[in-house]
This record gives C-alpha cells, sequence and structure tokens, in this order.
C-alpha cells in the first residue's frame, strides 16, 4: 500500500498520479463536502467497489490537515463496525483515500422501511455502535462526530451490520482536548462549555442518537419561528449545559424504563458521571433481554418524518465552521493583550479556555454567550481568531469558481454574508472585504443556503 509521505521519518516519495488510474477507474463524483470530493472506485483487477475520498492540497492546509489525520487514525483502527481504509495515495497535488464501499441505507431510511420496529430493534444498532466506540476509546481515540448520518448499513441484506464512517475530525487523546467540535445538536455539554474534554463527549453523542431512534424527536430543540436563529441556537445551547430534555408523552409513554435509564446514564451532564461504552454495553437493555419487543413505528416514524421535513435540528454544517465566527465575549480584550502561554493559536481553536463562573446559573450564561458572539475576520487579530486568505488564494479561488457556473448562486450569498461580516466589524475591520469573500466563498460555498441564512442573517 502506498502511502507517499505519511509515515514519520520517511522521505517525501510522492505517487505518480498514473499509479492511482492505472489500479483504480474513478467514477463520477457522489458527493462533495467541505474537505474533499467523494466518487466510486472500480479496482480494474479485481472489480471490486471501493470509497475514493480526493483531497486537493491546494485547498489549503486544513483541508492537508484532516486529510493526513483521517488517514494516521483509520490506519490504527480494524473493527467490523467500522469503515476499513484499503489504500492510499499521495500526489504532489493530492490524496486519495480508498475505503470499503457501505452500499447499504442510513439508519432513519431503514427504520422509514420497516413495517415493524420495536427497541429490540434500537438495541441491535446502539450495541454496533457502542462495540465500536469501546474499541476506539480502548486505543484512545475520539471519534467527535458521532451522528445518524454517519451510521449506515453495509450493504442491503436482511441482517447487515452497521459501520461508523467519516473520522476527520477523530483525534488522539494524549491528554484532554479543548478545540470545539462536532455537529451542535450533538454536542456534550463540556464542549458547549468550553471545557477540556475526552471519550465522554462520544458517549453523550450515542445517548443523543438513542433518544432519536426511540421517539423520533431530538432531545434538545425549542419552538422558535424558523427565522429567529439567534435564539434557536442560545436555547439549544442553554438547554445542552443544563441536561434539559425530558421523556415526554405520549412519544415515551411505551418506551420502556431499562430504555430511559440507558439514555440518562449516556447524556449524563457530568462528564465523570457519565456512563462509558463499555459500561453502556454491559447494561441490561443491550446485553440482556430488557428492550421490549412492542412495536413503535407509528410514532417515531412519524415524529422522524415531521422533524425532517423542519430540518431544524439537523443541519449541513460542522460546529468547527461555526466556531471559527463564534467567540466568548471575556475573551475579546484579554486575547488582544495577554496570549496564555502554551495555548493553542490555530485557526480552529480558541487560544484560551474561559474561566468559568462559581455559580451554575452564570456558568450556563457565560457558556451560551461564548457560543453565540459573532467572530469578525480582522487581519490584526490576536492569535485564535480569523485570518482571511490572502489575495494569492483569492485569485485561485475565483479562477477555480469560474469553472462552476451552477454555483453562481451560492457565491452571491456568500459575498453577502462577507459584506454583512465586514459592516459588524467598524474599526476594526482592517482587512479588505474582498479578501473576507474569498475566506467564506472557500468556506461556505458547499454550505446550503439556509446554513448562509441562520448563521449570518441573510436572505436570498
Amino acid at each position: 500500500m502506498p502511502f507517499g509521505c505519511l509515515t514519520p521519518g520517511e522521505k517525501k516519495d510522492y505517487n505518480n498520479p498514473s499509479e492511482v488510474t492505472d489500479k483504480y477507474d474513478l467514477g463520477q463524483i457522489v458527493k462533495s463536502e467541505e474537505f474533499c470530493e467523494i466518487f466510486r472506485a472500480k479496482d480494474k483487477n479485481t472489480l471490486k467497489m471501493f470509497t475514493c475520498k480526493k483531497f486537493l492540497k491546494k485547498d489549503g492546509r486544513k483541508v492537508r490537515k484532516a486529510a493526513k489525520n483521517e488517514i494516521l487514525i483509520l490506519k490504527m483502527v480494524k473493527h467490523h463496525n467500522i469503515l476499513q481504509l484499503v489504500d492510499v495515495f499521495e500526489t504532489r497535488k493530492e490524496y486519495f483515500l480508498f475505503l470499503e464501499l457501505a452500499t447499504g441505507r442510513e439508519v432513519f431510511d431503514w427504520i422509514l422501511d420497516q413495517g415493524y420496529y420495536s427497541e429490540r430493534d434500537t438495541s441491535n444498532v446502539v450495541r454496533q455502535v457502542l462495540e465500536a466506540v469501546a474499541y476506539l476509546h480502548s486505543q484512545r481515540i475520539v471519534h467527535r462526530n458521532l451522528k445518524l448520518e454517519n451510521l449506515v448499513y453495509f450493504n442491503r441484506l436482511k441482517h447487515s451490520k452497521i459501520v461508523i464512517s467519516d473520522f476527520h475530525l477523530a483525534k488522539l487523546e494524549n491528554g484532554l482536548i479543548k478545540d470545539p467540535c462536532g455537529t451542535p445538536e450533538y454536542l456534550a455539554p463540556e464542549v458547549v462549555g468550553r471545557q477540556r474534554y475526552g471519550r465522554p463527549v462520544d458517549c453523550w453523542a450515542i445517548g443523543v442518537i438513542m433518544y432519536i431512534l426511540l421517539s423520533g424527536n431530538p432531545p434538545f430543540y425549542d419552538d422558535m419561528e424558523d427565522d429567529d436563529y439567534d435564539n434557536h441556537d442560545k436555547n439549544l445551547f442553554r438547554k445542552i449545559l443544563s441536561g434539559d430534555y425530558e421523556f415526554d408523552s405520549p412519544y415515551w409513554d411505551d418506551i420502556s424504563d431499562s430504555a430511559k435509564s440507558l439514555v440518562a446514564g449516556l447524556m449524563e451532564v457530568e462528564q465523570d458521571q457519565r456512563l462509558t461504552a463499555q459500561e453502556a454495553i454491559n447494561h441490561e437493555w443491550i446485553s440482556g433481554n430488557a428492550a421490549s419487543n412492542k412495536n413503535i413505528r407509528d410514532g417515531v416514524c412519524g415524529q422522524i418524518e415531521k422533524n425532517f421535513a423542519k430540518a431544524k435540528w439537523k443541519k449541513a454544517v460542522r460546529v468547527t465552521t461555526m466556531m471559527k465566527r463564534l467567540r466568548a465575549p471575556e475573551q475579546s480584550d484579554s486575547l488582544a493583550s495577554s496570549p496564555v502561554p502554551g495555548a493553542s493559536t490555530g485557526p480552529f481553536t480558541p487560544s484560551i479556555t474561559p474561566v468559568p463562573p462559581a455559580d451554575a446559573s452564570e456558568v450556563t450564561a457565560a457558556s451560551t454567550e461564548a457560543l453565540v458572539m459573532l467572530q469578525v475576520p480582522d487581519s490584526q487579530s490576536a492569535p485564535g481568531t480569523i485570518v482571511p486568505d490572502s489575495p494569492a488564494d483569492v485569485t485561485e479561488t475565483r479562477q477555480e469558481l469560474s469553472k462552476h457556473p451552477h454555483k453562481h448562486r451560492r457565491i452571491r450569498m456568500a459575498r453577502q454574508t462577507c459584506t454583512h461580516m465586514h459592516a459588524h466589524a467598524h474599526a476594526r475591520a482592517n482587512t479588505p472585504c474582498e479578501y473576507a469573500a474569498g475566506m467564506m466563498i472557500r468556506n461556505l460555498l458547499n454550505a446550503p443556503p439556509s446554513i448562509l441564512q441562520r448563521y449570518c442573517s441573510i436572505t436570498s
């Protein structure tokens, strides 16, 4: 398996692009994600199909870092409930990752197609996820982005296994982690509260997944109007911080007490009291016969269809993107004057972790405000804030975008976004808006218009 320069200490030895095309037939793009493009690929010798993820180095340091990180993690893991890395190539311009191809459906789609669905079906899904996560945690790996969209059936056979995908946010736990990332509705309180965190965040996310699979509802939501995005975010994060969820009627009336106890154990606000993955596997609802066999399909499917139609809680954006524009108000002055020694200063990571107030209600308020304040681009800002692309990057982005005329509407919306951000910068806006436009276009081009509207308060 050619790994180019990916092994520490090895001399850089790039693959020739022809090595990729000599071995694999790459089909059309199946999906474009923030960091990569995804293809179906066929091995020319065996005719076996794979998934190919292509990362373009020219797209920036963050893309290169994401590719290297995913390769590092996937080379370490081998588990039947995790999509396996099969082949890797690094050319001078790209990374190519070839993984097992999962041809089954997402868990939600599978549920909607069932005539009969019970707690035992959910228990089977959750057990497989827990086993994979327990394995990852035994290797000191934190996935950090567990969500229903990353759980798929490996094939379309009746008893297909569940596999976990998407490891570009996974991280080796060498000490506690502080950079916030993940998907907002699955975030653990310690991430929302900007505390240091570790493997328990994955167990919290599994609790959220289990809650949704048993009720069809997300555990944390509010009834704000669709255009009241700021209050929606504040309420969401406030509820997560306080663990403010309920087993509300009628959705939980037919769910066993054993299932509820496992959800509560996984969604314990205090991370040191939260169930571990192995402890959850040993729970009677997973390893015993406590899971009910009563049909709950109609109630669950009705709520799934309702919530997916509203799409209030399912957002196609990671909180890393959001966090780049959100910061704690108490950091504004301290960052400019005295960065904390040894703290990370990368664009993904806040350079300090705020000291929370002593009172619990103040913790909630301060942490919520930390997550909803707009981060403004500023080339003169202290470490930890956002620095836009260089003029050369903007030119390169323009050239790339000129090849995709169908994306002009998103380009326009991204420019509106930049204008909005520039207007809020006031005297701090020393960076030409055009540079910010280049950065925002690159980061937001693949985001749905609803995301731009939600986080930047613009209308199309």
